[in-house]
């Protein structure tokens, strides 16, 4: 699948709202139970450029089909080196490799940065998330039994992470 991909922009906001909210109502794969409107999705955009961290879109064919982001983990001085990473990709694209160029640009991005340690948190079961980041060389550190409760269900959660050199 050939994409472009380049860092967001305000423009973006609606279609980033439009295929999370997709996740948001339909799946467990995001503990959100309400959609998010483009207005909210572009302060959280605007938020993450301030910290000086990547927040990413794939265009195919001139339209958002995904998008990926780094966040900081935790709020606190010292995890300052810490990143929280995720990727979301318009349900009709799925499978066709864009995840995998967002994070090829995300993690290159992350290696230019004062960043050690990429943690993601995935919802699972979900095998598609775990072979991405798995791609990566993210390794499953944590496990936690029914923290989540969406749709009559309970959900478990599993953290992934990397730590990436420091010059």
């Amino acid at each position: 699948m050939d994409a472009i991909i380049r860092m967001a922009t305000s423009d973006d906001t609606q279609r980033i709202a439009d295929i999370y909210n997709h996740y948001v109502l339909n799946t467990v794969v995001t503990f959100e139970e309400v959609a998010v409107q483009p207005v909210e999705m572009a302060a959280r955009v605007t938020a993450i450029e301030t910290l000086g961290l990547p927040w990413l879109v794939a265009e195919v064919d001139g339209t958002v089909m995904g998008y990926a982001y780094a966040t900081g983990w935790k709020n606190r001085q010292a995890y300052r080196h810490s990143v929280e990473i995720a990727a979301y990709v318009d349900r009709r694209m799925t499978g066709l490799g864009i995840g995998t160029a967002l994070y090829i640009d995300l993690f290159s991005a992350l290696r230019q940065l004062p960043v050690h340690s990429v943690v993601a948190c995935l919802a699972l079961p979900n095998l598609a998330s775990v072979m991405l980041h798995e791609r990566f060389g993210m390794t499953k550190t944590a496990h936690f039994v029914e923290v989540g409760y969406k749709f009559d269900t309970w959900i478990d959660v599993g953290y992934w992470q990397i730590n990436l050199p420091l010059d």
